[in-house]
Formats: structure tokens, sequence, C-alpha cells
């Protein structure tokens, strides 16, 4: 008797054992979870201005102590939380993670003062770790290998759909709650509120319908330390050190776009302009949306490119387009005008080429038994990346310009580039790796 054909969920083909409502449950996460993931930071120039009333000239530093606080911890974290995901299911580590986010949401508009912020900021950062950790994770557990491409693809699409309902929607929920008649601090706080129960609900969804089923190769109670030390050691593989590399600025990139670009967006239009904190909020979410979107089309693109060239290639590519794009703001004068418009599509670009081609690598170079701690750790380097450009960012945004942040950003993605050069022809796919690969040239 034939066998019976795997089953799919728009193209990719599914693991043993998932059924297509635990893929689509995946998808949801990755549309909620960022909304989620990128909602806070956005919204933290006009947290600042309305909760706290900081001025202007102190605000890039502030951001980038929220964004290296956040991050610090998530170093702590991130590849505890893999290891952990191996041991007792990935399920969990989801459901803490968007509880602690939760919480973090439902309390940042009522931190009386700048450290409050920052412990905040850390709790909502925990529960980022969790959920950055475990999209990886399971986008890997969910498909085959043939299929790693197409599933970082879907993230992508879907993930980018997120970041774009939460700049259009999300960020805009303060200035429609004063337009119903609430003074600026109760719109704010309320707006967050209502958002903290939303991922509640979401945490609750993904319990009931993410799989169950216990990863493949993990039985054996393997020590923690252990786990958490495999996944640093594969990075002596050049494919596996590579795809680390590129995550430490993939997702720095993620964070310059929704921190940074708001940041100097709002500050232009309530400076120059004499828009309202709430104004400029929703016009910062309208030129973030458009980099999002054009993220969210691209993504497919470079999923697809991921199963048909070798993937460390890919990275190279991807990592040039990216530094080429964050280094275009160096020709931005007015961020509400046409030019900060191309901007941020060149970024759009950028930013999912670095993020969706980073960890289909990582997959093809490691084993399925220590597959949460290698991404933990993949994971954890994007931590250091951000907590580094949001350091050094936040310093030249007000001491140089607010381009700067992005320079940093475009500067790491070429040393990125360099390194790939060197390596790319020494990344060999694990004998495991998905045979119709295994004859693709490396060069």
């Amino acid at each position: 008797m034939a066998a019976a054909p795997p089953r799919r969920v728009l193209g990719a083909q599914l693991a043993e054992g998932i059924t297509k409502g635990n893929m689509w449950a995946l998808l949801t996460m990755a549309t909620a979870g960022t909304a989620v993931i990128s909602f806070l930071p956005s919204t933290q120039p006009h947290i600042l201005t309305t909760i706290l009333g900081v001025p202007e000239s102190a605000q890039g530093r502030v951001v980038g102590l929220l964004g290296f606080s956040a991050e610090l911890a998530m170093i702590v974290s991130l590849a505890w939380y893999g290891a952990l995901a191996d041991r007792f299911g990935r399920r969990v580590i989801v459901v803490a993670g968007l509880v602690l986010c939760a919480l973090g949401c439902a309390l940042f508009p009522f931190a009386g003062d700048t450290a409050v912020l920052v412990a905040l900021r850390v709790v909502f950062g925990l529960g980022v770790a969790a959920i950055n950790a475990m999209l990886s994770t399971i986008a890997i557990d969910y498909v085959r290998s043939r299929s790693r491409g197409k599933s970082y693809g879907l993230i992508g699409v879907f993930g980018g759909l997120g970041a774009v309902v939460a700049v259009l929607l999300l960020a805009r929920l303060p200035q429609t709650m004063e337009r119903q008649g609430l003074e600026p601090v109760a719109a704010t706080r309320l707006a967050f509120l209502l958002i903290a129960g939303g991922i509640l609900v979401l945490a609750l969804v993904l319990w009931l319908t993410l799989s169950r089923a216990s990863v493949a190769g993990t039985h054996e109670r393997v020590p923690l330390p252990r786990l958490v030390r495999e996944g640093v050691v594969l990075a002596r593989d050049p494919g596996v050190a590579l795809s680390y590399a590129a995550s430490f600025v993939a997702r720095a990139d993620l964070a310059v776009v929704v921190g940074f670009m708001t940041l100097w967006i709002v500050d232009y239009a309530t400076s120059e302009r004499g828009m309202s904190s709430a104004e400029a909020l929703a016009r910062a979410g309208s030129v973030v949306a458009i980099s999002q979107t054009v993220a969210l089309v691209c993504a497919p693109v470079f999923g697809w490119l991921g199963d048909r060239m070798p993937r460390q290639n890919l990275v190279i590519i991807a990592q040039a387009v990216a530094a080429a794009a964050y280094l275009s703001t160096l020709l931005v004068s007015d961020p509400l005008g046409t030019g900060m418009i191309v901007v941020a599509v060149l970024i759009g670009v950028g930013e999912i080429a670095g993020i969706t081609t980073a960890g289909p690598l990582l997959a093809q170079q490691v084993p399925a038994e220590v597959r949460g701690s290698a991404f933990g750790v993949h994971t954890l380097c994007g931590a250091a990346g951000i907590m580094i450009v949001s350091a050094l960012g936040g310093v030249l945004y007000d001491a140089w310009r607010p381009a700067g942040p992005f320079v940093v950003s475009g500067v790491f993605g070429l040393l990125v580039v360099a390194l790939g050069l060197a390596v790319r022809r020494r990344v060999v796919p694990r004998a495991e790796a998905d045979p119709a690969r295994e004859a693709m040239p490396s060069t």
C-alpha cells in the first residue's frame, strides 16, 4: 500500500504527528506574538512623554536603557528556555512567556519613574525571550526538513502581519481612547490593560491548540546545564557560527525598526510639526507599518529561496541587503517626508531577509535532540545584539543624530557578511538533512 502523502499547510509539509490545527496554531502564535512583541517598544516614546514627562533630549538614552535592560534579562534566560523546552515541552514555555508579557504590558503605563519602567520592561523581555525562542524552535519541529525554508517564510509572513497589526491598530489605541473623551493618561492605561487581557486569551488558545507531543530524541533525562552547553559548543560548526552571528544582527534590526524609528518620527512630529504625542505615535505607526508590510510581502520570497540555494549564501545576501538598507538612513533629513518612506521600504526587505534566513541554516546544521538548546542560544545571540545596539544606538541618537542606531546595525551587518564570505565554503549540512539539498553545490 502506498504511503499517504504528507499533510501540508500553505505548501509546507508537516512532520509526523503534527496536525493542520497545530500548524495553524503556530501561525497564529507568529501573528499575535509578533504583535505583542512589537507593541510595547513602539509605544515607549508615548509612555515617556505622556506618563513620565521625560524631555525629548533624554528619550534616546532612556529607550536605549530600556532595550539594554530587557535584553540583559533575556540573555540570562534564553538558552535556558530552549533547554527547558527540550525537557518539558514547547507549550509550557509559550504560555509562560505570554503570561509574563501580559503582566509587563498591564503594569507598564502605571510606572511612577524610569526605574520601575525598566523593571517592567525586564518582565516583558523575559516573556519575549520565551516567545522568540519557541517560534524559532516550533517552526522547525512542525515541518519536514525539505520545508524548513517555507516554514520560516510563513513565520515571516504571519509575523509581519502581526507587526502591522501592532503599529496600525494596537499602537493607535491610546489615540482612539482619547477620541472617546478620556484624558491622555487614562486612555493610555486602559489601552494597555485591554491588550494585556487579549494576551492572556491568546495564551489559553495556544495551550489548547499547540501540539502536546514530545520532541523525538529528548526522552533521555539529560541535565539542563549539559543541554545549554551543547547549544554553545555547536558554534564550532562554521554554519552554526554564521547563523548565530546573523541572529545577532537580525533581531537587533527588528528592535531598531520598532523602537528607534518610532522615536525618531515621534520626536520630529511633536517638536517640529506640533503634533500631540498620541497623534505622532499614530503617524509613526503608519510609517513603520509600511516597513512591516513590505517585510510581510517579501518573507515568502526568502523562504522560497532558502529551499533552493545554499543557505549560507542566502544569509550572506540577506545581511548585505539589510546593511545597505540601514545605512541609507544617513540620507534622511525629514522623517515625515518621502525619503523616509523609501528607506522604510528598503528596511522592510532587509529586516525580513535577516530574520528568515538565519534559522533554516541553523536547523540544517544541528541534530534534533539539541535543537531546542541550539535555538535558545541562537535567540540569545539576538538578545545580545539588541542589547548592544540599543545601548550604543541610544547614546548616538541623543549625542549624534537619529540615524545613529541604524548605522550601528548596518555596520554589524557588514561584519557578518565578511564572516560569511570567509566560512561559506566550509559549511556542510548534517547527514540527516534533506537528501534533496545534500546534492546542492555549496558555492
